[in-house]
């Protein structure tokens, strides 16, 4: 069922937001300070992609205070816009019936899309997993 939920996914929009993604992490990381960012927005991109059977989780460690001052930051410069485009696709996506657990996906990727710092994407069939 996951597999035919994301081709569903990418055909009726997953491309376009994966798209978006890939292409602010670009210009992050062609401004060196932002790699980082960038490298979070190609992660997010990713699951952007692809995203049921799998969740978001939590990296925990010792940089916390780090990704904290990260995401103050990436929410004031793009992740409050990032969230906007989020609820207005799923927005769009919940008119229909097929659409409705699009729009729950794209719901569901509002938190990262507002603090992709600190985060790791894991299949469903292992939330409690840290990759290292």
């Amino acid at each position: 069922m996951n597999a035919i939920l994301n081709v569903i996914w990418l055909v009726l929009g997953g491309i376009w937001l994966a798209i978006g993604y890939f292409l602010a992490g670009i210009i992050c990381c062609v401004l060196i300070v932002t790699i980082p960012f960038g490298i979070a927005s190609f992660r997010i991109g990713a699951y952007a992609l692809w995203p049921f059977g799998r969740t978001v989780v939590d990296r925990g460690g010792q940089t916390y205070f780090l990704s904290t001052l990260g995401n103050v930051i990436w929410v004031l410069v793009a992740g409050i816009w990032i969230a906007i485009g989020h609820v207005m696709t799923a927005i769009a996506q919940a008119v229909t019936i097929i659409g409705i657990p699009l729009a729950i996906a794209n719901v569901k990727m509002i938190p990262v899309s507002l603090m992709p710092l600190g985060k790791e994407i894991v299949p469903t069939s292992q939330p409690f997993a840290r990759v290292r």
